[in-house]
């Protein structure tokens, strides 16, 4: 047995149900979310049925993501000590009842190997090798199991080239959270809706109930310079979430519907967006400012 699957084992304690589930999760990858991505297919003609929504709730509570925004993915990737945090704060960064612990141990050990969802939707070749680990432990478990996936270690400045080569495209970046997989985040993607299972479920499950989601928004929203902008509608364009809406009437914003994945900003060649905090949303997973929260904890 390798050391890595020791350690993946070890980090479950007496919850062997979690390690196999773990070990199965990312050892055969692919063919277990392609069951999911087949099951998705399915659920969309039982979106009727009321008792899917508690089905939802329970599975989202152990399995989600937090979108992040560019700032936000470079201070996990350019992390030069150790980060672990498990208190209270967490609970309003990730608003999920079990998986949302912030650890990010040996953070500069970083792996990318294929995406499951991508390969499972049939997503262009060379966007596949696109999942991101960082940690040594996730990221060990990979090389050393999972070489059908191509997993490469890399640089955090070539993870962080990744990472705005795919939102140049479009696709936003999410932090993953599981609690196989030791209920803490460590997983970084590069994801698109029509290649996300992740982003699929939710907008399924949005069918079932309105508040029901796997993915927890970034914690902020986007402010409108008026003055600056031009109506050229690319705002409108990049966002999957239809939260930005140029029409004859003029610009609409669905501050609830906004991710805050700043897609958005990022495409606006005018300068006529921005990000602010939003005190109404998810803590976002900014590094500095968790930690200045917790000291005031």
């Amino acid at each position: 047995m390798n050391e890595s699957t020791k350690l993946l084992l070890k980090k479950h304690g007496w919850r062997i149900d979690r390690a196999i589930h773990n070990y199965v999760y990312f050892r055969w990858y692919y063919p277990y979310v392609k069951l999911v991505s087949i099951f998705l297919r399915a659920l969309q003609y039982l979106t009727w049925l009321k008792p899917l929504k508690y089905a939802g709730m329970m599975v989202f509570n152990r399995y989600h993501s937090k979108v992040l925004t560019f700032r936000d993915t470079k201070k996990i990737l350019s992390l030069k000590e150790d980060m672990r945090i498990i208190a209270d704060i967490n609970k309003r960064i990730v608003p999920f009842k079990y998986a949302h612990k912030i650890i990010f141990q040996d953070p500069e050990f970083i792996v990318v190997m294929d995406c499951p969802c991508k390969k499972s939707l049939r997503a262009p070749a060379d966007t596949i090798n696109s999942c991101i680990a960082v940690g040594s432990g996730t990221g060990t478990f990979w090389l050393d199991a999972c070489k059908k996936y191509n997993p490469r270690k890399i640089t955090q400045k070539e993870a962080l080239a990744i990472v705005k080569k795919f939102r140049s495209k479009g696709y936003i970046t999410q932090a993953f959270f599981k609690v196989a997989t030791g209920g803490s985040t460590g997983v970084i993607c590069n994801c698109h809706p029509a290649t996300c299972v992740s982003l699929q479920a939710s907008r399924i499950a949005k069918k079932i109930h309105k508040n029901l989601t796997m993915n927890a928004q970034s914690g902020y929203s986007i402010m409108h310079d008026n003055k600056k902008c031009t109506r050229c509608g690319t705002c409108d364009t990049v966002c999957h979430f239809n939260a930005i809406q140029i029409t004859n009437n003029g610009r609409l914003y669905h501050i609830n519907e906004c991710m805050g994945c700043e897609l958005c900003v990022e495409s606006c060649s005018a300068g006529a967006l921005s990000l602010y905090v939003d005190p109404q949303k998810p803590i976002p997973l900014d590094i500095d400012l968790i930690k200045d929260a917790k000291k005031k904890d």
